[in-house]
């Protein structure tokens, strides 16, 4: 694991070991940047289900503005604030400790709002689509939001919630990143 692009181009991240979590392949993550590419400078950009950070920790390093990471298990996130701090960016990050529905929530009563919402949820627990939902109910994206959903290639997701709509789906391999707008 390491960052690809920006300020902390090259830098290795610590892996996760023995701890439940999977991270983003390099070549997705790759991918993904390219897709997102002049939209993550300046930009607000919220990592949920952030696991050890390497989606978030890339944002930075290519100039977004500030990153919320949202991790529950408290040894995921220990190693998720080491991997900020690894990268020297920890000034722009918030590191939330609990689960996304609570993180939403609280970023909600303070009226923050994101550019891009980057969720990859635990694969094949229905979770993917589910955070759409939660998405509606709170409003913490910007009108010209992209959300991104990167989930088990074989997994369904909506096209259309009535609030958001695909706009984009890429596979590789067995990775599926799904990119939704607002309607």
């Amino acid at each position: 694991m390491r960052v690809i692009a920006g300020t902390a181009k090259k830098r290795r991240l610590k892996s996760p070991g023995n701890l439940p979590v999977r991270p983003t392949a390099d070549r997705v993550k790759e991918a993904l940047f390219n897709i997102l590419n002049l939209r993550v400078p300046g930009c607000s950009f919220a990592d949920l289900y952030a696991g050890t950070g390497g989606v978030g920790i890339e944002a930075l390093s290519r100039g977004a503005g500030k990153v919320l990471f949202a991790e529950k298990d408290p040894r995921v996130a220990r190693l998720l604030a080491e991997n900020i701090k690894l990268t020297g960016l920890n000034n722009k990050a918030e590191i939330v400790h609990c689960d996304v529905d609570l993180a939403l929530r609280r970023v909600a009563q303070r009226c923050e709002k994101y550019d891009i919402i980057f969720a990859d949820p635990p694969y094949r627990q229905g979770l993917a689509a589910t955070m759409l939902n939660t998405l509606a109910r709170y409003p913490v994206w910007q009108v010209d939001v992209l959300i991104v959903l990167e989930t088990d290639s074989n997994e369904e997701l909506p096209e259309d919630t009535g609030v958001f709509v695909l706009w984009r789906r890429e596979k590789y391999g067995d990775t599926a990143l799904s990119f939704y707008q607002p309607v």
